[in-house]
């Protein structure tokens, strides 16, 4: 076990952090669960249109927000203060080495990753729920690409989001499951599922644009 964490924390000195300012700030951009309110509202757009009743609709609803109850509720509450592992940031053993981007360091403990878990369990969701194979592309670089901002920023070890990713793959697919035994899901079209996709790439190109222009402030 000891080998396994101290695999864990050179992996994380190895993709933490850059030389580049350009690079810190399209990271501290992705990583903001604000940035990603665009793509909330283009899947909520898109249950909105293929749904008949307000019922079938709010079924959706509460499913994704069942999915971050479950997945970071249940992370933050309980498995973060029980397993009370340092973050990279807090760690003592390596805390000093890690490159952080505007002194950001979160909170004290970091085992798993709610970032992981929520992102994947509402990726996975959404993916079973709509079923088109370049939305379920978008949202797993979606969830990944938020992954990778936290191993960035040095606030994750790579086993925090690997357990992250694994827990909210477990609640994704069951909420998606409960789901299906209360209702019949919707059908939805493909011209209706490009709309998260496009919103997806245009958040991706914000992110890079902002990225420029406080490099160059």
């Amino acid at each position: 076990m000891e080998e396994l964490i101290q695999f864990d924390k050179h992996l994380l000195l190895m993709l933490n952090g850059s030389d580049s300012v350009f690079l810190d700030y399209v990271v501290m951009t992705l990583t903001n669960a604000k940035t990603w309110i665009p793509l909330y509202l283009a899947l909520f757009y898109v249950v909105i249109k293929s749904n008949m009743t307000k019922k079938d609709i709010l079924f959706v609803v509460a499913a994704a927000g069942l999915c971050v109850l479950c997945a970071g509720g249940f992370d933050d509450s309980i498995v973060k203060p029980l397993v009370a592992r340092w973050r990279p940031t807090h760690d003592p053993q390596i805390g000093m080495l890690i490159d952080t981007v505007d002194n950001y360091r979160g909170g004290n403990y970091g085992f798993f990753s709610a970032h992981a878990s929520n992102t994947f369990s509402i990726a996975l969701f959404f993916s079973l729920l709509m079923r088109r194979r370049w939305l379920v592309v978008t949202l797993v670089c979606y969830s990944l690409v938020n992954c990778w901002t936290r191993l960035y920023l040095g606030v994750h070890y790579p086993g925090d989001i690997t357990v992250g990713l694994i827990w909210g793959s477990i609640v994704g697919y069951c909420i998606y499951r409960l789901y299906c035994k209360i209702t019949i899901p919707a059908v939805y079209s493909e011209r209706l599922c490009f709309v998260p996709i496009v919103v997806f790439l245009l958040t991706i190109v914000f992110a890079l644009c902002r990225g420029c222009y406080m490099a160059c402030v």
